[in-house]
């Protein structure tokens, strides 16, 4: 009797940041079954089905047998801890520094959903409602860790027999990277690029994104496929004027919600260059996230990413992310202290879409107050407590209860770290289009997706599709 074998594609899965921006997974099974999971990232900002999407990954953790992070944003990472706990026991691979970020972001978000469960708890017990569980705990974190394996940029480093990644710089935040993986199966050679997050080529504090070799297969972001940002130059007037008003003139505060790793930096980096032409407004500047200020250092003890602008400001200035009247809180009581503080002030703090952290208590504080403005400065899923103020929602939910929308919301959507169109196309400009079968857009909106899958074909990319959350789509080696 004869057998034949049935022929298998290799395939991809897209778990998350499929027709939205957050929870980047992306599963890559071989012919002979081999699993590659490119990133892990937390959900967020997806309002009442958050926690759903977070619990369940589409796919079973215990049978993927290698993980490659991109960078360290909890939208990429965030869930690694939950993946690890569920079954997965091979190595993570990513660039030095990005491990560095990535230990304290997912320690800091296992102590925030510990505490966040805490305090939602005492309002539904209160209530009579089921009570909540964090995704995880910081035994659960610390575990993860330890399966890191760090690999250099523009190495080609062998992960298994016939598979290897390199990572060429994506100058998104520090560490992020762009992933390929060659793979050699069944006598074909297939590579697979995928972007993770696209940084600006005209950064204020790191390089631009590297030029990488030619892919069979590409996963590109797109959360800013339809949008052309404003330069810093426009930022930093904007970034002034706001304080000046707020602070100057209504005596109130700027509530600046900021990821921990990049936003932050930024803003410290454009209030120090005020500083420096002297038109720094005369007021107290706060950072209040332990998180930020760890990965600040993380960001000054690796400087060699960091861009050329950067480094002639670090010749007359040794550091370039400290001025005046700033102030790093770390202690919680410090933190509490700044809401019943009447004094105008500045407080950058985390998390950039005001879904968790010290940042919601701030929000939740002085949000009813007209004299405070709400800045967003960064990318806001629209379901998301910052999404909500950006979308003129006169009344919002915080822990539970309902607050009235008096402050004035803001947003400078140019600081954000993300590429917009041009960048994008200026990424894949190293490609030649007759020789890429497909060209995958995730991370980003579905309209968004839309627009900017037609700018890749006027590129000259034939095969542009955009995948749907759990659709598995063969590839035609």
């Amino acid at each position: 009797m004869l057998l034949y074998r049935v022929k298998k594609n290799m395939r991809l899965s897209f778990h998350g940041a499929a027709r939205n921006v957050t929870g980047s997974k992306h599963l890559i099974t071989l012919d002979n079954g081999t699993q590659i999971l490119l990133d892990c990232g937390m959900f967020q900002g997806m309002g009442e089905e958050t926690d759903e999407l977070n619990e369940y990954f589409g796919f079973d953790p215990a049978k993927v047998n290698y993980f490659i992070l991109s960078h360290a944003h909890i939208d990429h990472s965030g869930l690694i801890p939950r993946l690890v706990s569920q079954g997965f026991t091979g190595q993570i691979f990513c660039t030095p520094p990005t491990m560095e970020l990535t230990r304290i972001l997912l320690m800091d978000s296992a102590k925030i959903q510990e505490q966040d469960a805490e305090y939602s708890n005492k309002n539904r017990l209160r209530k009579g409602e089921k009570l909540i569980k964090p995704l995880y705990s910081e035994e659960d974190a610390i575990r993860a860790i330890r399966q890191f394996e760090i690999v250099e940029y523009n190495t080609d480093h062998p992960i298994t027999e016939g598979i290897t990644v390199s990572f060429t710089d994506a100058g998104h935040i520090i560490g992020s990277a762009a992933v390929h993986v060659s793979i050699q199966e069944n006598g074909k050679a297939t590579r697979i690029s995928f972007s993770g997050d696209v940084g600006r080529y005209d950064d204020l504090i790191l390089k631009a994104p590297q030029r990488f070799p030619q892919a069979d297969y590409i996963l590109l972001e797109s959360t800013y496929g339809d949008t052309l940002h404003k330069d810093a130059v426009a930022a930093e007037g904007l970034l002034r004027d706001i304080i000046i008003q707020t602070c100057g003139i209504r005596k109130g505060k700027v509530i600046i919600p900021a990821f921990s790793v990049g936003r932050t930096q930024e803003l410290l980096y454009l209030l120090n260059g005020m500083e420096e032409k002297g038109i720094l407004p005369d007021v107290k500047y706060y950072v209040d996230s332990p998180l930020s200020a760890k990965a600040t250092n993380v960001v000054k003890n690796n400087s060699d990413e960091l861009n050329r602008d950067v480094h002639e400001v670090m010749k007359t200035d040794d550091d370039p992310f400290h001025f005046k009247n700033l102030t790093f809180i770390q202690d919680s009581v410090q933190s509490k202290a700044l809401n019943t503080n009447p004094e105008p002030c500045v407080i950058i703090s985390a998390s950039g879409m005001a879904e968790a952290g010290r940042v919601k208590h701030h929000v939740r504080n002085n949000v009813g107050n007209e004299k405070n403005t709400i800045l967003m400065v960064g990318y806001c899923e629209p379901a998301s407590l910052a999404g909500r103020l950006l979308n003129g929602n006169k009344t919002v939910h915080i822990f539970g209860e309902e607050y009235e929308v008096r402050a004035d919301i803001q947003s400078i959507r140019s600081m954000s770290a993300h590429g917009d169109y041009e960048d994008l196309l200026n990424f894949v400009s190293c490609q030649d289009p007759a020789k890429v079968k497909q060209i995958f857009l995730v991370h980003g909106e579905y309209d968004v997706q839309q627009s900017f899958r037609s700018r890749l074909i006027d590129k000259g990319f034939k095969n542009v599709d955009i995948p749907d959350r759990h659709e598995h789509i063969d590839l035609n080696n």
